[in-house]
């Protein structure tokens, strides 16, 4: 299993910053959320271990909120040290698609879509900052693959 500071690094890999398309910490944390959410559905397993938790904004992992965090809400550069090739060829896949799929909306854009999902709203009105679980993730996201 891959961090999600690795996945992170495999969707800045995937931004063509000389057409514009930069992420920022934001949005981000949003492509971390669909991708484990569609792993979990997909593939019955997570994506990454590290914990999904509901913040203000949307659903976010604390680990790599904070390894990219000095960026600010600017957009954040290629680490110069990854290899994308060091994911599996099934995460590739998967990642390209979510990449693909929601990649193309702004950061703002994909937070309000978070908060209207039920894996998000139901861990925040529980208690903002609390962990979103995976059970709630695997049976949201596999209502998305039909």
């Amino acid at each position: 299993m891959q961090t999600a500071a690795d996945v992170a690094r495999y969707f800045l890999s995937l931004a063509d910053e000389e057409a514009g398309d930069t992420l920022s910490n934001l949005k981000l944390q949003k492509l971390l959320y669909y991708a484990q959410g569609f792993s979990l559905a997909i593939d019955d397993q997570p994506l990454f271990g590290e914990r999904l938790e509901a913040w203000t904004h949307g659903p976010v992992v604390p680990d790599v909120y904070h390894l990219f965090k000095s960026y600010g809400s600017g957009p954040i550069p290629l680490p110069g040290d990854f290899d994308p090739m060091s994911l599996d060829a099934g995460t590739r896949e998967l990642l390209d698609e979510v990449y693909e799929v929601y990649g193309q909306y702004s950061a703002w854009k994909l937070r309000n879509m978070t908060h209207d999902e039920d894996p998000w709203k139901d861990a925040y009105d529980e208690e903002p900052s609390s962990q979103i679980p995976h059970g709630a993730l695997q049976r949201f996201f596999k209502t998305r693959l039909n």
